[in-house]
């Protein structure tokens, strides 16, 4: 009888395959604002989706969306306005890693920068309003510009930054699915939240489907793309000399994650994802996650053996017949929730999320 794990192990694509990078040069030519890739320029049809609004991350001005179903939903309309206020008083606070890798972390998603000759590399842009307090702590680091912005997702909490980095001279590269999600106004129904479309400057130039590779400050940088995990634009970024791995938000260290049904996430997708990071990590591989503090392999293994146990859990319950209202009342989480349940997405929430994407 095959386990979960047997089934994300051999449904999910190698890593070996994924990391036969495409190598295309520090400088691509952008994209056209209107242009979506090869495959599509919308977003599944049928699909509500979340895109953070790089520029005045204020709600679009639509009608609300139908009230979800889900008892579980977490609605919070004032979110964007909440996290701009945070972040426009935030303070950054920058951990090295080693020489030329740092973390920094403030109100939104964690950010890395790699310094060195050929410039800086940014893993995320975080909050538009923190901005100046971001630029502040990159110009302690070293004397060398801005070169290059990857983007992990399409969250507006990791890229309501770009803009303002773009035009201090970034150029920003992420998977294809970011540039779609972002190129217009979107919906999360887990906060039940409207984002307008973001602006020409905020949007990727450079945009890949599966893996991109950098040769950048003497590293190799992959950008991984995970399918339908957090989200369906997820990649992490694996700095191969540094040992350094940002996993994005595959991994919430030490909470509960957010599954964004609205964009193609599952739990099946997040546990593939991570799978993938496990398999690249050693014991000394320092592991950034898209929210809280750093960590190590087997911070990223409990995390794992977490999701699998609830999937497992709320997957029984559901092929028993139960509706996810009995799916949350038969408490399936109770003696993790001690453990994991500190984050924002609350238990409940959690338990439903995963039962919504089985």
């Amino acid at each position: 009888m095959r386990t979960r794990r047997d089934f994300l192990v051999q449904s999910g694509l190698s890593t070996a395959a994924l990391l036969l990078a495409r190598y295309n040069g520090l400088a691509q030519e952008s994209l056209p604002a209107a242009e979506g890739p090869a495959s599509s320029q919308h977003p599944p049809a049928g699909q509500p989706v979340l895109a953070p609004a790089s520029e005045g991350q204020t709600p679009a001005p639509q009608a609300p969306a139908p009230a979800s179903t889900n008892p579980a939903v977490q609605p919070n309309p004032d979110l964007i306005q909440q996290l701009r206020a945070a972040a426009a008083a935030e303070t950054i606070k920058t951990t090295k890693l080693i020489d030329t890798i740092f973390l920094l972390q403030g109100v939104g998603g964690n950010i890395v920068c790699q310094i060195g000759p050929d410039g800086k590399l940014l893993v995320d842009s975080g909050i538009d309003t923190g901005t100046r307090h971001l630029l502040n702590a990159l110009g302690k680091l070293d004397m060398h510009p801005l070169k290059l912005l990857v983007n992990t997702h399409w969250h507006f909490d990791h890229t309501s930054g770009n803009a303002a980095l773009h035009l201090q001279g970034a150029m920003v590269v992420a998977q294809t699915n970011t540039r779609i999600r972002l190129s217009s106004p979107q919906y999360m129904q887990v906060y039940d939240v409207h984002f307008t479309a973001a602006s020409d400057a905020a949007l990727p130039q450079d945009t890949f489907p599966d893996t991109e590779t950098l040769w950048v400050n003497n590293d190799q940088v992959d950008l991984v793309y995970t399918p339908d995990a957090h989200t369906d634009s997820d990649i992490f970024v694996h700095f191969v000399k540094g040992n350094v791995i940002h996993t994005g938000d595959l991994w919430f260290n030490g909470m509960y994650p957010l599954i964004d049904l609205s964009s193609g996430g599952t739990i099946n997708g997040m546990i593939r994802g991570v799978d993938q990071v496990l398999a690249l990590a050693d014991d000394h591989t320092q592991i950034v996650p898209g929210h809280g503090a750093e960590g190590d392999k087997d911070d990223l293994q409990a995390y794992r053996e977490m999701l699998v146990t609830v999937a497992d859990r709320v997957e029984k319950l559901k092929a028993q017949g139960n509706t996810v209202q009995q799916a949350i009342t038969a408490k399936p989480t109770a003696d993790l929730d001690a453990t994991w349940g500190k984050g924002s997405i609350q238990p409940n929430t959690f338990v439903a999320l995963v039962y919504d994407s089985l």
